[in-house]
């Protein structure tokens, strides 16, 4: 079972390396991360885009260019298209947003005809190590479903749930989280969050343990659960799933973390065919090689399923 990115890692090592396809990959932090991503035995890349700037890029950089494929498509959203097409067709496992508007690279996931669309509801998912806290936290989401129905939850529940598989957890235990730690009929969220226990218990939730409504506290803090004479419960500060009831609670938190803690973290977007790597340009070169870590478990965990 994974509780930190070495672990995660550690088992990427362990399966057959995979191709990550990059869409306008001319962008030095993402050129920089598939270069240590490659040098750490985590994934090869094919690179779609200018060539000319790829090439300038990964010189300065220090990369042999003679260990990509680099596919010149220099118009961003051609580039996008040409990428996702080769995860499509089974020619790379997983896709990556380069230098491209995040609008564009999902429409790219979204395409009919070479996207990584399934029917199943799309959802972000951001993995954190966080010192003081014993178990990988599992966020979601925090930064692509804005106002999640109570059927959506339950899709995110499980896009995440495969996640948690991928990395280890098996049967991990899901916090649909809320101000308060009781049903209030006022307070919307926690009645949702007390709905998806009981399908849970009911069997229509499966592979994992559900227990809401849950304060951030009991959440993840054992020893909230003592102080609150809460001991009873099915999660005692060991979730592996925190549930956001929006995006704005999810990122609020995801902001908090990445700037007041000391962490490593990587994302990435389920319920596609392949895993897809959607990271922000601001984050770290190591995020997005733990992103890339990430997506490789994810998607050997995929092919097992198919």
């Amino acid at each position: 079972m994974s509780k930190h990115f070495d672990d995660i890692i550690a088992q990427v090592k362990a399966i057959p390396m995979k191709k990550l396809s990059v869409a306008a990959a001319e962008d030095e932090n993402v050129l920089e991360a598939v270069k240590k991503a490659r040098e750490d035995g985590i994934a090869n890349a094919v690179l779609v885009g200018d060539a000319d700037k790829i090439r300038e890029i990964g010189a300065r950089l220090g990369m042999n260019m003679d260990d990509y494929e680099i596919i010149d498509e220099k118009d961003p959203i051609q580039a996008a298209h040409t990428a996702v097409k080769l995860v499509h067709d089974g020619e790379a496992d997983m896709y990556m947003k380069g230098l491209i508007q995040s609008k564009d690279f999902l429409k790219s996931i979204l395409d009919k005809e070479v996207g990584l669309r399934t029917g199943k509801t799309l959802s972000h998912v951001c993995v954190f190590e966080i010192k003081g806290v014993e178990q990988l936290l599992f966020l979601t989401d925090v930064a692509f479903m804005t106002y999640p129905t109570l059927e959506d939850k339950v899709h995110i529940i499980e896009n995440t749930v495969d996640v948690c598989n991928a990395c280890g957890i098996e049967n991990p235990k899901v916090a649909p989280l809320a101000a308060v730690e009781v049903v209030n009929p006022k307070m919307p969220v926690t009645v949702e969050a007390a709905e998806l226990t009981k399908m849970n218990e009911e069997g229509k939730i499966k592979g994992c343990i559900v227990d809401g409504p849950l304060s951030a506290d009991l959440a993840i803090f054992p020893e909230a659960a003592k102080h609150k004479g809460a001991t009873d419960r099915k999660i005692v500060g060991d979730a592996d799933i925190l549930l956001f009831p929006d995006i704005h609670a999810g990122n609020i938190a995801y902001k908090f973390i990445v700037h007041t803690t000391e962490f490593k973290n990587g994302c990435i977007l389920t319920g596609t065919k392949a895993p897809a790597i959607l990271t922000s340009r601001s984050d770290s070169v190591e995020t997005k090689v733990n992103s890339i870590a990430l997506a490789s478990v994810v998607a050997e965990h995929l092919k097992h399923q198919n």
